[in-house]
């Protein structure tokens, strides 16, 4: 297993450990990112048409477990996925899901917080989204 730790393009900030991930996992990983949008698409619009009172329960444990297993599949090449842009965004959307349920924030508001969120850091450079933050 390759265990290095690269430095972004010239300058000193510091990346995190990549590790060896076997090609078809990424390929699984591809068709779980698609399973994972279909069930967060659902759950975004339920908040945001108003269309149903709430996502449909099979779409939220499609969503929450199809992230899981992406997490898992992350950290296979990204050792350090925690200390990175993209864990640390894992991190906040999970909580501010976890707020707006319980109703400490507004709901369509926050749902859709997260999912920007979740956007900018997924489409961001890859240099970007995984650097070490501490």
């Amino acid at each position: 297993m390759r265990d290095e730790t690269g430095n972004c393009s010239g300058n000193n900030d510091k990346m995190g450990r990549i590790g060896d991930r076997p090609y078809w996992v990424l390929n699984i990983s591809i068709l779980i990112r698609a399973v994972h949008q279909v069930g967060v698409a659902v759950f975004l619009a339920a908040y945001l048409l108003d269309a149903i009172p709430g996502p449909p329960m099979i779409y939220v444990i499609i969503a929450f477990l199809s992230g899981a297993l992406l997490l898992g599949t992350e950290w296979l090449r990204h050792r350090q996925i925690f200390r990175e842009l993209a864990g640390m965004i894992s991190i906040v959307k999970l909580l501010l899901l976890g707020a707006a349920y319980h109703g400490f924030l507004p709901l369509p508001a926050t749902v859709l917080l997260a999912f920007v969120i979740a956007s900018l850091g997924a489409h961001a450079p890859k240099k970007v989204r995984h650097r070490l933050l501490f």
